[in-house]
């Protein structure tokens, strides 16, 4: 009975093994299966996500990874290749060596499966994207696609060797200021000016452009690099600057332009100062315009020549100095042509007019560029170009005499009393307003000051002139500044001299300028015998000296404040020492008088023919004297 229970255990045992192997084969089997559904889902997800790169799984959280769908297919053939020979032909069926036979109808099935979504939706995605090829492909695909690209884009590449292959144009060769004005031929300006006066009599203003074109054209070749007139204008003084660039031009051209310019009316030639002036300042809105471009990198393009412009415009001025005063009120008044840069322009063409005419020179001088010196935009850049001006408007020879002589012009006074007042104040500031141009300033003053009060003695004309120089002398004369005061104080003696109603003037503002009127009667006293000369007869200073006393007395009596009191004491007694000497020279006077006609008297007896004596010139002598 053993025997059998044994066979009857090993049965039992060997069927449990069975089932045991079976249910490892079973889950084992699922495994598998379960491993390959979920490659394959990866797979088509994956095909899925390389042929739509612009759908984004909310799991990445906004991140993609950068794919190229033919790199894929390159890699694709690449593992296929490797594949197939690493397979065996089992049965006319490829199979990876690595694989088992359990597995090939699963893999060949799965592999099939995901060629046929990839296929499908390859297909969709093309029927509804034209294929764009971007211009900025990254190097990586211009590394892998050099034969597909350059096939696709064939026109491109053409486009881009054909620039790469495009020769630049010859350049043209330089002409120099100096060659081009050596071509211009006198004979051949005088026949076109002749020919265009012609066709265009009673057009001034047509006839002056076309006057301008002809230089235009002979100077076209000029490029502004060979005339860079602002860093010329910027680097040279006034002196050297008056030349450019007309030094370059022959005699006999010269003298055949200025002779038809002369022909012209100053209205036109005003208006076409003007527009020269405007087309020099645009060229200069241009070049600044470059150089901030140049500094931020910015290729700018260099403006025309402007070379005829200069020449013409220099010959109009240096002819018809007249042209320019037309224009002086504009100059003055538009915001257009005020401003630092634009300074060099505007006194290199009141240099212009200096060569032709010193007086004209000195008054545009003194009308726009010296309220420049005195306002509050005043800095040393623009002090030294105007003063330069004026020590060259100065230097010129007989200049002084020129324009003393000429001090009034047309009416109109070449350094007027608003001029002299701010020369006064820029020449003699308080010392701590002292600057490096001072100097050069108090230099210059006195030629200046003796325009401004030249003049004929006695005139209408002069005696308005002396009331507005008081009514601001006055002023100055009383400022806490001795030199100022000093000064100021002279000129108020000089319009006395010139005008016995600036002595009502000063009586009726005596009071309330007391400080200048200690200045003006202490340089009296003190300067006693040239002022007594210039103010002769003395009649109205007397009588103006003792109502300043009364005035004096007065108000000591008043008890005013005791700051008030001190400067009528100083005043009341320069008023003495003035009267006293008044008294002296009286007295001398009178018997002066005694002592001519007692001469006179004497020769009378004495001379044999007493006809022979004029008695009405001996009486209106003496009378005089004592009028005196």
């Amino acid at each position: 009975m053993l025997f059998p229970s044994f066979h009857l255990c090993l049965s039992l045992c060997t069927c449990h093994r069975k089932r045991v192997k079976e249910r490892e084969i079973f889950f084992f089997n699922s495994k598998i299966r379960t491993k390959m559904e979920s490659f394959e889902s990866n797979l088509i997800k994956d095909a899925h996500q390389i042929d739509n790169p612009h759908i984004t799984n909310n799991a990445d959280h906004g991140w993609q990874k950068v794919t190229y769908a033919k790199r894929q297919r390159k890699q694709k053939q690449v593992d296929s290749a490797s594949s197939a020979a690493n397979a065996v032909n089992v049965n006319g069926t490829v199979v990876p060596k690595d694989k088992s036979n359990v597995f090939r109808s699963l893999e060949q099935q799965s592999e099939e499966r995901r060629r046929r979504i990839i296929e499908s939706q390859r297909a969709a995605i093309a029927a509804v994207e034209a294929p764009v090829r971007s211009k900025h492909r990254s190097d990586d695909e211009d590394e892998d696609e050099e034969d597909s690209d350059d096939a696709a884009l064939p026109k491109g590449n053409e486009k881009v060797e054909e620039k790469k292959v495009k020769q630049k144009k010859p350049k043209k060769p330089q002409v120099t200021l100096a060659e081009a004005a050596a071509k211009i031929d006198s004979a051949d300006l005088a026949a076109f000016l002749a020919d265009i006066s012609a066709s265009y009599e009673g057009q001034q203003d047509i006839l002056l452009m076309r006057f301008a074109d002809y230089f235009g054209r002979a100077f076209s070749a000029v490029s502004s690099a060979q005339f860079p007139w602002v860093k010329l204008f910027r680097e040279n003084t006034v002196s050297k600057m008056i030349d450019i660039p007309l030094s370059h031009i022959s005699d006999a051209v010269y003298k055949t332009s200025v002779d038809w310019i002369n022909q012209r009316s100053i209205e036109a030639l005003g208006s076409f100062v003007l527009w020269s002036l405007d087309s020099i300042l645009a060229d200069l809105a241009s070049q600044q315009v470059g150089t901030k471009a140049a500094k931020k990198g910015v290729q700018h393009v260099s403006s025309k020549s402007q070379v005829a412009i200069f020449v013409v415009l220099a010959m109009v001025l240096r002819r018809k100095p007249d042209a320019l005063l037309n224009v002086l009120p504009t100059l003055r008044e538009s915001s257009k042509y005020k401003g630092q840069d634009k300074l060099p322009v505007v006194a290199w063409m009141i240099a212009q007019v200096s060569q032709g005419d010193l007086t004209v020179g000195l008054y545009s001088w003194a009308h726009n560029l010296l309220p420049i010196v005195s306002g509050k935009s005043s800095n040393p850049q623009s002090r030294d170009i105007i003063l330069q001006l004026a020590e060259k408007i100065l230097s010129y020879p007989k200049a002084r005499t020129i324009l003393v002589s000429g001090a009034v012009r047309k009416g109109e006074r070449l350094v007027p009393p608003f001029a002299l007042e701010m020369l006064l104040r820029v020449t003699f500031p308080l010392p701590s307003a002292t600057v490096k141009a001072t100097e050069r300033i108090l230099a210059v003053y006195p030629t200046l000051r003796e325009v401004a009060l030249a003049g004929s003695t006695g005139s209408k004309a002069m005696k308005q002139v002396a009331l507005q120089l008081l009514s601001f002398a006055i002023k100055a004369a009383g400022e806490s500044n001795p030199e100022l005061s000093k000064e100021a104080a002279g000129i108020c003696i000089w319009c006395l001299t010139q005008n016995n109603e600036c002595y009502k003037l000063w009586d009726k503002v005596y009071q309330e300028n007391l400080e200048a009127s200690i200045a003006i009667l202490k340089k009296m006293s003190e300067e006693w015998k040239e002022v007594s000369v210039k103010l002769a007869p003395l009649d109205t200073l007397s009588v103006t000296v003792k109502n300043f006393r009364q005035k004096n007395e007065k108000a000591l009596a008043n008890g005013e404040d005791a700051a008030r009191q001190s400067f009528y004491r100083d005043a009341d007694k320069y008023c003495k020492l003035i009267l006293g000497k008044l008294s002296r020279g009286h007295y001398c006077t009178k018997s002066m008088a005694f002592a001519v006609i007692a001469v006179a008297v004497g020769a009378a007896f004495l001379s044999p023919d007493m006809e022979s004596l004029d008695w009405k010139k001996l009486v209106v002598v003496v009378n005089s004297q004592f009028s005196s």
